[in-house]
């Protein structure tokens, strides 16, 4: 199934669920969007880690627009930030 969505229709009352048209009962029916179980958590998985990068990347940037070095500690200051980048890069 992969990444197929599969457009169903769901009664709103019952819950029940038929593809690929409405039934012709009583029951009152929305289309519904579905995706493979697997396919949503691998791409929940990623999601994940992409926020965590982020997060990581954020501390990182919010480092360098807050900080404001003394005047003759520029360069070392610089350095510093520059090793904090290389780590949350290398991690």
């Amino acid at each position: 199934m992969g990444e197929e969505v599969i457009e169903v229709w769901q009664c709103v009352g019952c819950g029940r669920i038929e593809a690929p048209q409405t039934c012709i009962g009583v029951c009152r029916d929305r289309k519904l969007r579905v995706v493979d179980a697997d396919a949503f958590d691998a791409m929940r998985a990623e999601r994940d880690a992409a926020q965590a990068c982020i997060a990581r990347y954020a501390v990182v940037l919010r480092q360098i627009a807050s900080s404001t070095p003394r005047a003759d500690a520029c360069a070392r200051h610089w350095r510093a930030l520059q090793a904090q980048a290389r780590a949350v890069l290398a991690d």
